[in-house]
């Protein structure tokens, strides 16, 4: 239903306790985007629940040798993260460090991602001023990439990103970089 690839749906399907916790995560999901259900979304909310069950999910899991009914993060938090990033709130980065808080303290994923000042920029102002800055800051990177270093251009990349603490939306500013780069 989720057009998931074989080695994903295997592990979503492993125990009837995962199967439940990303069904219930990945229809609540879908709830929450209720806006832009259509097309891959339900495909994609699937493959993103199934990442995170597989990744951090698992990990701590297996770490703290507890089975998925024991785990801190219910399928409606783990959800609710997961539309943090799907609507640019959060950058991936921003996300685990969110989830840290949810297995460690539990909480509300907004009110974590407030408290930690982890909300991502995207006042695209703000982010073409201090693109122009590390531009400014760094004609030697700048002249590079004009020379056809690409690793010159992942350099501005992490600039951009320094110099906005990590709130920049990364592909944000990697567009508006190769923009003013020509």
């Amino acid at each position: 239903n989720y057009l998931l690839p074989v080695y994903d749906a295997a592990l979503m399907t492993q125990s009837l306790g995962i199967a439940k916790f990303f069904e219930a995560a990945t229809h609540a999901v879908l709830g929450l985007n209720a806006d832009k259900v259509g097309g891959n979304n339900a495909s994609q909310a699937a493959k993103l629940v199934a990442n995170w069950l597989m990744g951090e999910f698992s990990r701590r899991l297996n770490t703290e040798e507890r089975g998925i009914d024991a785990a801190p993060v219910s399928p409606a938090t783990l959800a609710g993260l997961i539309a943090r990033i799907q609507d640019g709130t959060l950058s991936n980065n921003g996300a685990r460090q969110v989830f840290d808080v949810l297995w460690s303290e539990g909480g509300d994923v907004d009110a974590v991602i407030e408290a930690k000042g982890l909300r991502q920029m995207n006042d695209t102002g703000a982010l073409d001023a201090i693109v122009d800055a590390v531009l400014a800051a760094n004609p030697k990177s700048v002249e590079e990439f004009r020379a056809g270093k690409d690793k010159a251009f992942n350099a501005l990349v992490g600039q951009v990103m320094k110099a906005s603490k990590g709130k920049a939306n990364p592909t944000q500013a990697s567009d508006l970089l190769k923009q003013k780069l020509g």
